[in-house]
């Protein structure tokens, strides 16, 4: 179960396949691979590079062959998980009216990249991130320079995509994907924050063993 929280309030409370109908909030545009050759930086199509490699007949037939050969005859897959399971509990947040600077500092002091906004009820408005901060800011040798007078609520990306404690890490990973976003809040009923997933959660979650099935 997905929900998006604005500075309004919730703007949305229902199932992934519903919530696929909003346009997404926030997409970053693509990058384009730089090569650096003598004194000249020059873009580099890498898809092109790739598709004009052609590899030997066989070869990937083969590959698949190897593969299957190593893997356990009778291999059980391991359980789903949730996002209370692998959530992390302990959630460092900002407020909607910190200032810029103080945001990052909290950034840096965690050693985190990103962190939820909350309003001054403590309801999610929104999540701020190093590239949204880095919009307002200088930073030298780790020090803050430069500061433009902007307050969170400024550069901060809202509305927001949340999840329930018992939505499947999957259907989070698939939001992840498709709104191009780092990281997804986790809420009660009410809206109360409870916890944080990040992509290093997730990836987390499928190197444990036993093994995490994805398919089931």
């Amino acid at each position: 179960m997905f929900a998006i929280y604005g500075i309004s309030g919730p703007i949305f409370q229902g199932t992934l396949e519903k919530m696929n109908q909003i346009p997404p909030v926030l997409r970053r545009g693509p990058v384009t691979p730089v090569r650096r050759i003598g004194d000249q930086i020059e873009t580099s199509t890498f898809t092109e590079e790739l598709a004009n490699i052609t590899a030997p007949t066989g070869t990937a037939e083969k590959a698949v062959e190897a593969y299957q050969e190593m893997l356990p005859q009778n291999l059980e897959r391991g359980p789903l998980f949730l996002a209370n399971q692998i959530m992390q509990p302990q959630v460092i947040s900002v407020n909607a009216a910190d200032d810029v600077a103080r945001a990052w500092q909290v950034l840096v002091q965690h050693q985190i990249h990103q962190a939820p906004v909350l309003d001054a009820g403590l309801h999610l408005v929104g999540i701020v991130s190093e590239r949204n901060l880095l919009t307002t800011l200088n930073v030298d040798g780790g020090q803050v320079r430069d500061v433009l007078a902007r307050s969170v609520s400024d550069v901060m990306t809202t509305p927001v995509v949340a999840a329930t404690p018992i939505t499947d890490i999957r259907r989070i990973a698939l939001v992840m994907l498709d709104r191009d976003v780092d990281g997804v809040p986790i809420v009660n009923d009410t809206g109360t924050l409870l916890g944080f997933i990040s992509r290093s959660d997730i990836l987390r979650a499928v190197v444990t063993d036993p093994p995490l099935s994805i398919w089931r």
